[in-house]
């Protein structure tokens, strides 16, 4: 796993990196774990925009990832690591004892022809999925639930991992890759180790054209529109807004929105 620079060939070019790709085997995806979905390029059950700045992209496959790890006690031998076009992070296909396949999401150091298993008593071991109440103190995990067979919420981005702090009662200390410390129940399940695909923070995207390829359209700044389309807008010259940063509905941008007082207690230290 490694960073790929392109040679300046046009000025388009001149700072693109791509991932290497060297620790994928296998090119096209397990096709019955493979499901079609509709874009809704960021529109609702009505066809009006929520979210912004989605539209286009290359088509993708969506591939069916087992977040919940529920087949227990039966091992299974990780048959290829694959690309996922849906997420930053690898997916390694597992083959089970049973003939059964599935895909996970690959920790880092996970090669073909290991063998992993999830379920209580199974070994600390990369890929091994087990509750928090029997994994030991300082480890690093991934993929972890919020609520107890609930499938994995937390912590699934490439290069990511919460790291387990402490256990008092029936709740469990883990501190976020945000640095929040957050009280989890110890019969969550989780992942030990590190998410894979490490040198996805350090990939430099480059041109316009390669975000429009990922969905992802151009954002228009707040003061080069007219007043009557944004606060920031209008003023005589390059006018730079007059006011801080807000929404075209006037909501300040850096403001706590966080509405979930039933959550609240779970949080023992804030983020940053």
């Amino acid at each position: 796993m490694g960073i790929k620079r392109c040679k300046p060939t046009s000025a388009g070019r001149r700072f693109v990196t791509y991932p290497d790709f060297s620790e994928i085997t296998a090119d096209k995806p397990y096709e019955p774990l493979t499901i079609c979905i509709k874009k809704r390029k960021g529109r609702n059950n009505q066809g009006r925009i929520t979210s912004w700045l989605k539209g286009g992209g290359n088509r993708k496959l969506y591939r069916i990832i087992d977040f919940k790890r529920d087949k227990y006690h039966i091992p299974a031998k990780v048959a290829s690591i694959e690309y996922d076009p849906n997420r930053s992070a690898r997916i390694a296909l597992l083959k089970y004892r049973d003939g059964e396949y599935r895909y996970i999401l690959a920790p880092d150091g996970l090669k073909v022809g290991d063998t992993v298993m999830s379920g209580e008593g199974v070994d600390i071991k990369v890929g091994n999925a087990l509750p928090l109440k029997e994994i030991p103190l300082g480890t690093m995990i991934h993929n972890i639930e919020i609520y107890p067979k609930g499938g994995g919420k937390l912590v699934r981005s490439a290069g990511t991992a919460a790291q387990l702090m402490a256990k008092e009662g029936k709740y469990a200390h883990i501190k976020l890759p945000s640095g929040e410390m957050r009280l989890i129940s110890v019969n969550c399940m989780a992942t030990i180790g590190q998410v894979s695909n490490l040198d996805h923070e350090n990939i430099i995207i480059g041109k316009a054209g390669r975000m429009r390829h990922m969905g992802r359209r151009p954002s228009v700044r707040g003061v080069a529109m007219n007043p009557i389309d944004h606060p920031l807008g209008g003023g005589e010259g390059k006018s730079s807004g007059g006011r801080p940063a807000c929404s075209p509905w006037g909501k300040p941008e850096g403001v706590k929105t966080r509405k979930n007082k039933k959550t609240d207690k779970f949080i023992v230290k804030r983020r940053k």
